[in-house]
């Protein structure tokens, strides 16, 4: 499918359609300006103050309701976001206890894995359906929910690694005026501010969503500071009733300094008497991370009836990244490559790649209908999508300049290398189709079968060896799932599907350095339960089984795949207005990870790093009814035990942190007004939040504790 004619055809049918009979816009419980008109198919615009989501699109091709989705999702809604004062992706996975770190180095890009597999940057993101790379911290701003789907996703999303996907759904313009600011500081000298508005003009088919943001970042780790602009736009027009345009736009210049992770003392025993604000990349000439992104989407919806219609969507993004760090590794006093010395000494290298680029071009057609055959009824998705990726970058500094002290800082020299030309490194081209047919066999059972194809062919230049890799692959990626609908309010699940992912990159220090293995296929079984207890409370449980190959640095030093990672768990979820006056939120992960076939005696059998075999997060908010418009709240999380290695050597202590918080409605010279303030870490809780084996294994403190204060006001 060709992308640039996919462009026209959306701008065709809008012009086609430009004088069509006068379109509506509708509020959050999606009523029409024109009542009139809705005698007629239409489409309508979603507004943005939506309660906690009860729906989502990410677990299949349109927006279902979570009772009737077979699989594991969650939803993390603006209200939840505002109510938390979450500002980065790093906050917002932690009410869901099946997502953890994965080399989420502060300052750099937020990494995570899913159900014990990490997601891939460049596939496992998604902006409104389509894929964006996840090479830095993705905009909160201009979001209206962020919707997690755990488990494999090869028919929804193509090519994802194993854990899932994570969909940031763009907010849209508003029926009625929007006028948002928010302002928030925090202990060590953040500062926020934010403003949202939205609405329509005087012509009601058109409507805008404009977000600007600005932080000046001040971390926990001492001098891990930096800066972030945002700005955002998204506009529709209702061409007609039946035809809706959508553009939208944003733009991110973040520059912060990244905060390298420690490693083990002697390569045995894991480093004491350190604080969690202590920064191993503080030398005089250490330069922030900087990072540009940007995103120009385009959609265009067209009803041509009650029961059948058409979807195009296309994403560009944008990347460029100067990637600056003094990064600490080894001891080559006491010859341990990984590993820091018994005293704390480690090897500082100056490490400079400029002018990394990803520009990747995303496209989706798709048609949705209705109809039944004899007595059967069927909802029915059919569609092309494509993807293509130019990845730049040059020849990078990674050199000795000195060695450091974890207790006692040393100044250090730079290196006079100078990094080399950027040239194309990567270039992907991936097409495919699919289809889904939903068919309801009996009045309590609906049968999901679904078929994705990919066409994958890729080019990779392997920057160190100066060698060309060129490869071309075909897949089949099935799914299949079976509803029951006991009752009303309750649905029971079974499914089995399949996925497909690129294959890792090896490690600069392995022996193999920079190259990609090839795409590897997964396998998943997943049982299910859910359960709406109220209209506003839900509950959800899911066992699941993922099998895949299993990709690690063997003995010999080569970046390899070899054996099998299986994970099978349990996941428990409960969500919503428990009561009255009580909104709560649970979420607990039982996880059974294990390597085998690996070749290597002290590997097999063993857990996969990073990844604890118990996690628990409860949050609750509570109205007090004494006090209008006061609420407090408190979370609790809980991580067991993790094993920092491939052959679990070392293990990390479990731990438990504790966080408060309380909010006071208002009015302030006659605008409503929202008043935060909140603690996180409470006990200031030393703990390793992160211990992944990646670039030879990095551990990386929690927050201590840290207070923040905000205000929001809706004018």
């Amino acid at each position: 499918m060709s992308t640039p004619n996919l462009s026209v055809s959306v701008l065709t049918l809008a012009v086609l359609h430009a004088f069509a009979a006068p379109a509506f816009a509708a509020n959050d419980t999606t009523e029409t300006a024109d009542p009139q008109a809705q005698s007629m198919a239409e489409v309508v615009v979603t507004a943005s103050k939506a309660p906690a989501a009860k729906r989502a699109s990410v677990g299949g091709f349109s927006d279902a309701p979570l009772l009737q989705t077979p699989a594991s999702v969650t939803v993390i809604s603006q209200k939840d976001m505002q109510d938390l004062q979450i500002r980065n992706l790093s906050d917002a996975v932690k009410l869901d206890t099946s997502i953890n770190d994965a080399y989420n180095a502060v300052g750099y890009a937020e990494q995570f894995s899913i159900r014990g597999f990490k997601l891939d940057n460049n596939s496992s993101y998604r902006k409104d359906g389509v894929a964006i790379p996840g090479d830095t911290q993705i905009p909160l701003e201009n979001k209206e929910r962020i919707e997690v789907l755990k488990g494999l996703a090869g028919l929804q999303a193509g090519v994802a690694a194993p854990g899932g996907v994570i969909d940031f759904i763009v907010k849209r313009p508003t029926a009625t005026p929007l006028r948002t600011v928010t302002v928030e500081t925090r202990e060590r000298g953040t500062l926020y501010g934010a403003v949202d508005l939205g609405g329509r003009l005087e012509d009601t088919r058109f409507g805008y969503r404009v977000n600007v943001a600005a932080e000046r970042l001040r971390s926990y780790i001492k001098g891990a500071d930096g800066n972030r602009k945002f700005i955002s736009g998204a506009f529709d027009w209702q061409i007609s009733p039946q035809a809706l345009l959508q553009l939208d736009a944003d733009y991110q210049d973040k520059a912060q300094a990244t905060a390298p992770g420690f490693q083990l003392l002697n390569n045995t025993t894991l480093p004491t008497g350190i604080s969690a604000d202590a920064m191993l990349n503080l030398q005089p000439w250490t330069r922030p991370v900087e990072t540009v992104t940007s995103n120009i989407g385009l959609r265009f919806q067209y009803a041509f009836n009650d029961d059948w219609h058409a979807t195009l969507s296309a994403n560009q993004h944008s990347f460029k990244r100067d990637d600056y760090t003094a990064f600490p590794y080894g001891c080559s006093g006491q010859e341990l490559y990984p590993g820091f010395c018994g005293n704390g000494d480690y090897d500082v290298y100056d490490y400079r790649s400029l002018g990394e680029t990803k520009k990747p071009l995303s496209a989706q057609a798709m048609i949705q209908g209705k109809f039944a055959t004899g007595t059967l009824r069927h909802e029915f998705t059919a569609g092309v999508s494509t993807f293509r990726r130019k990845d730049r970058a040059g020849l990078y500094v990674y050199d000795w300049v000195g060695v450091s002290n974890i207790y006692q800082p040393q100044i250090v020299g730079t290196s006079p290398g100078v990094t080399g030309p950027v040239r194309l490194v990567r270039k992907d081209t991936e097409n495919s189709a699919f289809v889904q047919d939903i068919v309801s066999l009996a009045p309590n059972w609906k049968l999901h079968g679904g078929l994705r194809h990919i066409n994958v062919d890729g080019y990779q230049y392997v920057l160190k060896a100066d060698t060309e890799i060129r490869a071309k692959h075909d897949f089949l990626l099935p799914n299949v799932s079976l509803v029951y609908t006991p009752l009303d309010n309750v649905s029971v699940y079974a499914a089995y599907s399949q996925g497909m992912e690129h294959g890792g990159t090896a490690d600069r220090k392995a022996m193999n350095a920079n190259e990609e293995l090839t795409p590897s296929r997964s396998k998943q079984i997943e049982l299910g339960v859910k359960m709406d207890v109220t209209p506003d409370f839900m509950l959800a449980a899911s066992l699941f089984q993922i099998r895949k190959g299993l990709e690690f640095q063997n003995a010999a030093g080569y970046f390899v795949r070899e054996g099998q990672a299986q994970h099978r768990g349990l996941e428990l979820s409960a969500q919503g207005k428990a009561t009255r006056d009580l909104n709560l939120g649970v979420s607990l992960t039982a996880l059974n990870s294990q390597q085998s076939n690996t070749g290597e005696a002290s590997l097999d059998g063993k857990r996969v790093p990073n990844v604890p075999a118990f996690k628990a997060a409860v949050h609750a908010d509570y109205t007090v009814q004494q006090v209008a418009g006061l609420s407090v709240n408190g979370s609790w999380e809980y991580a067991g035990k993790k094993a920092f290695e491939y052959n679990n050597t070392t293990f990390v202590p479990s731990y438990n942190v504790f966080n408060l918080g309380a909010a006071y409605a208002t009015r302030i010279a006659g605008t409503r007004a929202v008043l935060r303030a909140a603690v996180n870490n409470v006990a200031d809780k030393f703990y390793w939040r992160d211990v992944t084996p990646e670039s030879d294994g990095y551990l990386y403190p929690g927050a201590s504790r840290t207070f923040k204060v905000s205000a929001q006001f809706d004018f």
